[in-house]
This record gives C-alpha cells, sequence and structure tokens, in this order.
C-alpha cells in the first residue's frame, strides 16, 4: 500500500505539510463515521423514491420544441417531491441558478402591494438586486410594487422573539435562508428551519414560507419541507446534482405554490406542461442518485479543512466536530493575503485550469470584488471543490465541494503548501 509520503511526492508538497494534514486528519475518525451514517440513511431514501417512481431508461429519453409528454422531466418532478416530503416540485435545466430558483418562486407568489421579509438578517449578495436592496431599473420585486423588510440576526442565530413582534400577520411571504453565505453566521438545520416556521405560521398559518436551501441539501436527514416550507429552493450544480448534472435548479414545495411559480417560469396556462429535456434528464436524475454520497464527501473534506486551519491557528465556522447543515466551511484569515493565498492554493488542486492564478474581480452580483477558487468540470459547480471570498474584513474564506474525499484531500495539501510558502501557516 502506497505511504502518504509517496501520495505527496506525486503532489510534490512536503513532509511537514503531509504531516500537518496527517495529524489533523486522525482528529476526525468519529466525525467521518457520524457523517457517513447520515449519507447512508439519505442514500436509502433515495433508492427508495427511485424504486416508487418506478425509474426506466425509458425517463432519459430526448425531447424537442415544446416538450409535450415528457414522462422523464416529469418524473424526476416526482423524485424530488418524494425525496423532500412534501407534495410537489419543478426541477428544470432552465433553472439556471439557485438566485434563479429563488426569484421565480418570488416572482410567483408574490404580487404588488405584497410584503417579504427575511427574517434571517440580510440575504445573499446576489438576491440584493432581485429585492431591490441595490441596483436600479433591474426589474426588481422593489420595482413592482413589491416591500421588504428583514429582521437582524442576533449574535449570529435568527432571533425568535424579534420574529414573533416583527412580523405582521398581513405578511405574504418570509424568506428564511439557510446556510451562511458571506456572513459569520451559523447555517441552519432543516429542524432548526422548522422552528422558525412554527413561529411564522403562528403568526398567520397563510404566510408562504420560502426556504433558500442552498448548499444544505442532504446535509440532514431530511429537507426544510418536511418541517413545514412552503417552498425550498436550490440549484443542480450544489448538492443535489450530485456532480453530474450540467446546470438546472429546483423548487419543492406545495402544490399550489409550485404552480404558480411553473406559471412564472414559463407562462401562465402552460406552466410545468412544457419545456424539452434536450437530453439533460439523465445526468440530473443520475446525479440526484449520487448526491447523498458526493455530500458526504464534500462534508467530510470541510471538516478536514476546519480541523487543519484550526490547528494552524485560525477561528473556523463550524468547528470541526460541530454538527454542520451546509457544506460550506469558514476560515478567518483576517488580512487579504490569506484569503488570497488559500485560493490560490485551492486551486491548483483543481483537476480544471490547475495553471491558473485567481484574483479578485468585480463580479457581477456581488458589492464587493470576489475572489474565486474554481477549476470545475462544470462551470461554477459549488459541488466540486472550490473557495470564495469577498475582498473585506475579516477576511474570510469560503471552501465547499470536492467529488470525493481523496480529491478534497489531495486539495487541500496543496493549499497547505501554497500556504507555508507565504508563512502563513
Amino acid at each position: 500500500m502506497m505511504d502518504m509520503m509517496n501520495f505527496a511526492s506525486v503532489l510534490g508538497v512536503s513532509q511537514e505539510t503531509v504531516s500537518l494534514v496527517e495529524a489533523s486528519e486522525k482528529k476526525l475518525t468519529k466525525v467521518f463515521e457520524k457523517l457517513e451514517k447520515i449519507a447512508e440513511y439519505n442514500q436509502a431514501r433515495v433508492l427508495r423514491a427511485f424504486s416508487n417512481c418506478r425509474i426506466s431508461d425509458t425517463h432519459f429519453n430526448f425531447s424537442t420544441g415544446y416538450g409535450y409528454d415528457d414522462h422523464g422531466r416529469d418524473t424526476l418532478d416526482r423524485l424530488y417531491a418524494e425525496i423532500f416530503e412534501c407534495e410537489d416540485a419543478l426541477v428544470r435545466h432552465t433553472i439556471i441558478s439557485g438566485t434563479h430558483a429563488l426569484t421565480t418562486a418570488f416572482f410567483g407568489v408574490l404580487r404588488p402591494g405584497d410584503t417579504l421579509i427575511s427574517v434571517t438578517g440580510r440575504p445573499y449578495d446576489t438576491l440584493e438586486e432581485v429585492i431591490g436592496i441595490r441596483g436600479e431599473n433591474s426589474g426588481s420585486l422593489k420595482e413592482f410594487g413589491v416591500s421588504y423588510e428583514e429582521i437582524p440576526l442576533k449574535d449570529g442565530a435568527p432571533d425568535l422573539e424579534a420574529i414573533k413582534t416583527g412580523v405582521p400577520a398581513t405578511t405574504k411571504a418570509v424568506l428564511i435562508q439557510r446556510s451562511k453565505g458571506y456572513e459569520s453566521r451559523v447555517s441552519l438545520s432543516s429542524e432548526e428551519i422548522g422552528e422558525i416556521i412554527k413561529v411564522v405560521k403562528g403568526i398567520n398559518p397563510d404566510i408562504i414560507v420560502i426556504v433558500d436551501n442552498c448548499y444544505g441539501e442532504f446535509v440532514n436527514s431530511s429537507e426544510p419541507t418536511k418541517y413545514g416550507a412552503d417552498l425550498a429552493c436550490g440549484s443542480l450544480i450544489k448538492n443535489p446534482g450530485g456532480g453530474l448534472a450540467l446546470t438546472g435548479g429546483y423548487i419543492a414545495g406545495k402544490q399550489k405554490y409550485i404552480e404558480l411559480c411553473a406559471m412564472r417560469l414559463t407562462s401562465p396556462g402552460l406552466g410545468k406542461e412544457v419545456g424539452a429535456s434536450l437530453g439533460l434528464t439523465r445526468s440530473m436524475i443520475q446525479g440526484l442518485y449520487f448526491a447523498p454520497f458526493v455530500v458526504c464527501q464534500a462534508l467530510k473534506t470541510a471538516a478536514l479543512c476546519a480541523q487543519i486551519f484550526k490547528d494552524s491557528g485560525y477561528r473556523v465556522t463550524p468547528e470541526p466536530e460541530e454538527d454542520r447543515n451546509c457544506i460550506i466551511q469558514a476560515i478567518d484569515f483576517l488580512k487579504p493575503e490569506g484569503v488570497i493565498t488559500f485560493c490560490k492554493g485551492i486551486q491548483k488542486g483543481a483537476p480544471v485550469d490547475s495553471f491558473v492564478s485567481p484574483e479578485p474581480w468585480d463580479m457581477p452580483g456581488y458589492q464587493d470584488q470576489v475572489i474565486m477558487a474554481a477549476g470545475a468540470f462544470v462551470q461554477g459547480a459549488s459541488i466540486e471543490l472550490s473557495a470564495d471570498a469577498p475582498i473585506k474584513p475579516p477576511y474570510t474564506a469560503f471552501m465547499q465541494g470536492s467529488l470525493s474525499y481523496g480529491y478534497g484531500k489531495a486539495g487541500l495539501m496543496l493549499t497547505v503548501e501554497e500556504m507555508r510558502k507565504n508563512k502563513l501557516i
């Protein structure tokens, strides 16, 4: 069996780097066992859904034009509905991102004069122009007469008491963001989201609860829709695509709201009945099947990253042994050189564009300059090993993904080597 030193020789890293990573890895046996148990349970849930939906090769057929009677497309919706334990789902390659899925949900259920309230503080950067917090003449909710409010977090967590008093009974919809995004806050479990939903529904059961579920699918043993979320939205180039989906997004939840979202995505009167699959259904279905395993690999990689950088004296969120509710691992470097060097190291561990050196830039949809390391087979796929960071205090890098743990560990070795060369470890 090849020892660790030989493996390191192939990568071109030092013995000091090998020793650091190996020492951190030895501390994570129980953490890995727990993550693998969750993955096994979720894989069983997915397998049951595939069996119940009677998946066969006929569901992989190629449709064109209007896409009428596309059984693969319609069955994929049923797969998501069963796995998410909800009434219906809308899964389409024409939903290009998590932001697009959420935008479709917002414009599907909200009307002029309605109010949307974020109950988990400021939402992710790319939603600010969708809502109308910043940017002008962009076709935002604000331009269409939808009001927006937000309830700040308290000590980095949702403030249930403030939600009780701050959400009027006349509110049309609330937004819950599951992951930390670019903030130093906790990511939420499905159960914790359920507690927020109880509070909101206690104010008025007709308030529509929309969950930004990006980065959180298959991390827990259930999804927020099990706990009463009316709509949960996400991207197929993150967790549920399993690294195989080439593009796409999903909205899952209550049938009456899914219908409204479908009318928004296509047109009134057409809804879910149209939309050619163009041969993409196979990768979307197959990726969903592998998603529990792939998410587990990403979580193990994140735990190793947390342990390495905690052992090196940096603040990490979550801690290595903490329960994880999304695939994102945050490391506070406190200076721009730290995040830039970290991202350069992750890029060196990529199978695609490993020779590229990422630099901060003015990325569309973001207020601050952002640096991104993303050498992925699918452009922008966060479920593949990647890292990004806004260039602003406390200069936090956010790492996510890895299609296999071995791939993630190799990438982290190259990252540690880069940090050591620059005297940051």
